[in-house]
């Protein structure tokens, strides 16, 4: 949480800002020199958008590509994007688009390097490792920064980075369009929409701009089979007081300052940019419980020990200080990937930064002025627009996230499935992985889905990878989380 943050309203806007075929590797001057086996290998694919070999990649038999795709040639307006094959029977699986939220922040480095890509970022920040539990072992990835201004997608028009959901919309709709020239054998293909965070705006806004194409469209249809959103922003009034209620539940702040915040705050007409209904003793309060869950606690995942930012700058000693702090997650990760995604020579393997922009790259943009008020909009007629298109809608939530808590996403959940007149099918329990609890699933009309992820974090797959896969998996092959173990606790 940044410091300099005086009121409450800023910190609350704060907290969805986000902390982004086989191939040879061989250089690519001598694939160049070897013309028939870069047209039988990339056959169909863009080759100027292939990506040869990141620095320090290990070796792998999936391929990959990067590059621009322009949406708006008059203004010069242009996304970024990273896609990467499944890395088995690649032509046999579906595609998979992946968004991050902000409003802002990047895709590619928040999902592609950090939680659900092929690769994360070494200690030293000069490398890359595998990520075993990618979601390319279940489709194929692609990663957009959206919208321009974010990472290295821009525009040549300086108003176009003062936008909205409703461009950021339109403009991915024209990105899909054109990607798909790029990898035609794509169209057809299944077609699954996910993402996290302010994506709860993104993901389902998108889907319905892709819905009206399709019923406006006498030739070529977007092949939607699903849309999954994490820990998503979708409507204030439930989203907003979820996080003082388990900042209470979780003992981070006490009995007199829960109470305060919940009789003081009116939160059923809350409103991002204008607050009216805040008063100061509501802005007391909120403030109030800021200061006692303190600046030592990672508000995204609560029990996550919280990297040195000092230490990091000087010593780059990522991984082992990550080791002593906590078991199994890099908590300094976010360092590390933007120290080597401002290398030079990556930037490079990535034919990304094309017109050189006057700043480094960053998770979350600097130059954006996205909407105050678009954060406003309740998302859930969206979602039942999409589910009244017979497309599975599924909402999942790391239980350690204050930011967007499960007790908010929970209970929007229910409510659409009543304004749906779904009823139950699956009864709310545990679903199980690997013999433990992997968190807990409720399922309506066959068409909606709640899951919790347990110990996950605001970012589902950055804290509990395994689990996170086996959700996906779950959901792009249609289906239901087991809510049964095959192991006795008697064995």
């Amino acid at each position: 949480m940044d410091k300099g943050c005086g009121s409450s309203t800023t910190v609350i806007i704060m907290g969805f800002r986000e902390m982004g075929k086989c191939w040879f590797n061989v250089a690519l001057s001598g694939v160049l020199s070897f013309g028939f086996l870069v047209s039988f290998v990339v056959e169909g694919y863009p080759i100027k958008d292939l990506v040869v070999n990141l620095p320090g990649q290990p070796k792998v038999a999936f391929r990959q590509f990067s590059g621009y795709v322009d949406v708006d040639v008059k203004n010069g307006r242009s996304l970024f994007y990273y896609f990467v094959e499944a890395d088995k029977d690649p032509d046999k699986k579906p595609l998979t688009l992946w968004l991050n939220g902000g409003p802002g922040c990047s895709s590619i480095g928040g999902g592609a390097f950090t939680e659900l890509g092929p690769f994360y970022p070494k200690g030293d920040g000069r490398g890359l490792r595998r990520n075993s539990m990618s979601w390319n072992r279940a489709s194929n990835l692609l990663f957009v920064e959206s919208p321009a201004g974010v990472g290295w997608s821009y525009s040549n028009t300086s108003t176009d980075y003062t936008t909205g959901d409703a461009k950021t919309a339109k403009d991915m709709h024209m990105f899909l369009l054109k990607w798909y020239e790029k990898f035609p054998e794509f169209k057809s293909r299944e077609l699954f929409l996910t993402g996290e965070s302010y994506a709860g705006h993104y993901i389902p806004q998108l889907a319905e701009v892709l819905l009206d194409h399709n019923s406006h469209s006498k030739g070529f249809k977007f092949n939607i089979k699903g849309v999954a959103i994490g820990n998503p922003l979708l409507r204030l009034d439930r989203d907003i007081p979820a996080t003082y209620e388990f900042f209470w539940s979780h003992g981070m702040i006490s009995d007199e300052i829960g109470l305060k915040v919940m009789n003081e705050c009116q939160f059923d007409d809350y409103i991002f940019a204008n607050p009216h209904n805040v008063t100061e003793s509501c802005n007391e309060a909120i403030e109030q419980a800021y200061n006692i869950v303190g600046e030592y606690v990672n508000n995204y995942d609560v029990i996550l020990d919280v990297c040195y930012p000092s230490i990091v700058q000087q010593e780059l000693r990522l991984r082992k200080l990550a080791t002593k702090l906590s078991v199994g997650v890099d908590v300094c990760m976010t360092y590390e990937r933007a120290f080597y995604f401002n290398l030079p020579a990556v930037q490079k393997a990535l034919h990304a930064n094309r017109t050189n922009l006057p700043y480094r790259w960053t998770m979350c943009s600097s130059v954006l002025d996205y909407s105050d008020t678009d954060g406003n909009e309740d998302i859930l007629p969206i979602l039942k627009k999409i589910i009244q298109n017979d497309i599975p809608v599924w909402v999942f939530s790391g239980d350690q996230d204050s930011v967007v808590p499960l007790l908010g996403s929970r209970t929007l959940v229910r409510e659409l499935a009543h304004d749906l007149n779904f009823k139950i099918t699956v009864p709310y329990g545990a679903w199980f992985h690997k013999g433990q609890v992997g968190g807990w699933a409720t399922e309506y009309g066959n068409l909606l889905t709640f899951a919790t992820v347990r110990g996950a974090a605001h970012m589902v797959p950055y804290a509990q990878p395994s689990r996170a896969l086996h959700l996906f998996s779950s959901f792009v092959r249609g289906r239901r989380l087991p809510n049964r173990t095959h192991i006795s606790i008697d064995d």
